[in-house]
């Protein structure tokens, strides 16, 4: 099933030219009009633009080991305003319960393994954390 294109459209012209780009024609640019031309170029803006877009909103990581019921380390630093994962690994024989009410968050880490949570972009602050299971197990993010 198909459909029809006026041969005098736009879309007939533009899928033409892309027909011949994909050929590998070396006439593909005198062959397009000027709106093409100023369509592929807004189009590739909006790519560049975009992914730059991408780029800035992708995680600060920072990592935290638990050790013998212990943060390591016990201050971790993060930039303000931009989304933060944190890694952590608990190297503990007995499961952790990651948990900070500052930072809304909570994670049960088994044994041995470790686990990620993700952190909205923050204001300039020291944030506490804790493992639930053992309270005494205490740690810090601090934002600049």
């Amino acid at each position: 099933m198909g459909f029809l294109i006026d041969k005098t459209s736009s879309l007939h012209q533009f899928l033409v030219c892309f027909t011949l780009l994909e050929s590998g024609d070396k006439f593909l640019l005198p062959v397009m009009t000027r709106n093409m031309r100023a369509t592929l170029t807004v189009l590739a803006a909006l790519f560049i633009l975009t992914t730059g877009v991408a780029r800035a909103d992708e995680p600060v990581t920072v990592s935290i080991a638990i050790k013998d019921h212990r943060f390591e380390p016990t201050e971790v630093h993060a930039p303000a305003g931009k989304p933060i994962a944190i890694a952590i690994k608990n190297l503990d024989s007995i499961a952790v319960e990651f948990e900070s009410d500052a930072l809304h968050v909570e994670k049960v880490i088994p044994p041995g393994h470790e686990a990620v949570v993700r952190v909205r972009p923050l204001e300039p602050g020291r944030y506490n954390f804790f493992d639930d299971f053992h309270r005494a197990t205490q740690g810090f993010l601090v934002v600049p």
